[in-house]
């Protein structure tokens, strides 16, 4: 088995026992893997599809086009993760099956109106800055009922929940801390809109902490396909 299927066995068993049940009832729910796939080739992305993985997620539009086209015969779902800029919109609503970023209600508009009427409607998460960095997209916690209001409100777009890139702090109760904020502002999210079922968090460094926290979605890229060259 290539370095990558041995990467992907692993992540699968840890994601598994990561949601095994635990006493305080934090654990057990379905987590879904998301291959972060930027800078990765379409053959590689191929590789990892022949091995099971369904999802995967990159950050630039323009990168991604061409491997959609590229793997259009596998069933793959396609999520944009990076920050969604407004020209790109257009091209984002057409292209992908989620996009995680929203985080102004400009964005919501032009994905509405960009979506084809012939596809189903696109999953949106809106992004939360759950640290309060300046340098990171996300719109601030007390901003995310507008921004999910205007989401619902859009057929076709199909509000599923929240995704959040906490500060990488050395600290890992820190991350807790902000896996743990992220979990209380999903979970009142969900009294207003039950339907939403995903909650974006973590990554190859600390996702079994996210899950432990609420996760129902982790995205991994290094340790999947190792340090980018």
């Amino acid at each position: 088995m290539s370095t990558t299927g041995d990467n992907f066995a692993q992540i699968t068993l840890r994601v598994l026992a990561a949601t095994q049940p635990a006493p305080n009832g934090t654990f057990g729910a379905a987590v879904t893997i998301l291959a972060v796939s930027k800078t990765r080739t379409a053959d590689e992305l191929r590789a990892l599809a022949m091995l099971g993985q369904k999802d995967f997620g990159e950050s630039y539009v323009q990168e991604a086009l061409p491997k959609r086209r590229e793997l259009a015969d596998l069933p793959l779902e396609w999520h944009l993760i990076g920050h969604l800029q407004s020209n790109k919109a257009r091209a984002a609503a057409m292209a992908f099956d989620w996009v995680q970023s929203v985080d102004r209600i400009k964005l919501v508009a032009e994905l509405a109106r960009h979506r084809p009427s012939d596809m189903k409607p696109l999953n949106v998460l809106v992004q939360v800055n759950i640290d309060d960095e300046a340098s990171k997209s996300g719109c601030r916690p007390a901003d995310v009922f507008a921004l999910a209001e205007a989401i619902a409100g859009e057929p076709r777009l199909l509000l599923r929940g929240l995704m959040a890139i906490p500060a990488p702090d050395p600290d890992m109760q820190r991350r807790r801390d902000a896996f743990r904020a992220m979990k209380r502002q999903f979970d009142e999210l969900r009294t207003r809109y039950p339907d939403v079922d995903t909650l974006s968090m973590g990554m190859s460094e600390d996702f079994e902490l996210a899950i432990a926290e609420g996760a129902t979605m982790v995205r991994i890229g290094t340790a999947l396909f190792g340090e980018r060259s």
